[in-house]
């Protein structure tokens, strides 16, 4: 290290940065290939690091840490080099990445589980909840879980102490999960276009605009599953009247004509469809994908008709 200007200005070796920082001397060159880290002073042979190379590499170990990718990082880093201010934009990525729910995770051992599913220990079962995400392994523990939601748990528990079999149980949150996963989407779409749009210019937001919409996605946090809740009651309680109805009455309760109707669509499908239009486009689409093969019936029958 040396001193310039009477001010003491730290120097570093990349082994002495790796050494001060904790990072390898590959970690530091990959992070200077992707933009990461600036390149260093070059002094005839030798490369100069300085404290500004160490501050930004505990940065990133720091941003790591919480979580974030190295290509959400460089976006932030940018911002803090375009003089936008890091505080603010991290604020920002800190409220939305925060848990949308107060449910707190827990844990189950293996043998609590089986019991909690009759006892039986069910390989295929526990195989489909890990790929779900309802089950996570906790690591060096082969016979316990980490259960992020335990309601969902429970709901399974509840629905299989009924009769419903685990692998049906399995098949309907994966279609479930598509379906909220549109809704999601659209709900962001929604708030995007008519509030956040605003904060989302070729520039960064400055730490005041951060600021400001960080305090709208905490407002806003818990709208959608208000939303989904209130709707969710009136359409349950419409089709369970409905479907009560159906099964006591002699005949089936004929819904009116121009209500619409809901179809169930395997998860894959809405999946495929909304790869292939977006997911605002999925509804639009599978809706005129169906008039389209009606139509088309339509014609073939006339033909058969005509030639006969």
């Amino acid at each position: 290290m040396t001193e310039r200007a009477g001010q003491p200005a730290a120097e570093y070796r990349i082994e002495d940065l790796a050494h001060h920082s904790g990072a390898t001397v590959r970690t530091i060159r990959a992070y200077q290939d992707r933009g990461l880290l600036p390149r260093p002073e070059r002094r005839g042979r030798a490369n100069v690091y300085t404290d500004t190379h160490l501050a930004r590499l505990r940065q990133i170990a720091d941003l790591l840490d919480r979580g974030y990718t190295l290509a959400s990082i460089k976006e932030l880093l940018e911002a803090w080099d375009a003089g936008r201010g890091l505080g603010g934009v991290l604020g920002l990525v800190a409220e939305v990445d925060k848990p949308w729910t107060d449910e707190r995770a827990g844990r189950i051992t293996r043998a609590e589980l089986d019991e909690r599913f009759g006892g039986d220990p069910d390989e295929a079962a526990v195989r489909d909840a890990i790929e779900l995400g309802v089950l996570e392994r906790v690591p060096d523990k082969d016979d316990e879980f980490l259960v992020p939601s335990p309601q969902e748990l429970a709901v399974a528990v509840e629905l299989y102490a009924a009769g419903v079999p685990l692998s049906a149980i399995s098949n309907h949150l994966r279609e479930l999960r598509g379906q909220v996963e549109h809704i999601a989407a659209r709900f962001l779409e929604f708030t995007t276009e008519h509030v956040f749009a605003r904060y989302l210019g070729p520039q960064p937001p400055t730490d005041a605009e951060a600021a400001e919409a960080a305090s709208l996605v905490r407002r806003l946090r818990p709208l959608a599953q208000q939303s989904v809740d209130a709707e969710l009651a009136r359409a349950m309680r419409l089709f369970a009247t409905r479907h009560l109805h159906h099964h006591l009455s002699a005949g089936p309760v004929a819904p009116p004509a121009d209500e619409p109707q809901s179809v169930a669509v395997p998860a894959e499908t809405m999946r495929a469809v909304s790869a292939l239009v977006g997911a605002e486009n999925v509804s639009a689409f599978v809706a005129a994908a169906a008039q389209r093969e009606v139509q088309a019936r339509t014609l073939d029958a006339l033909t058969t008709s005509h030639n006969k």
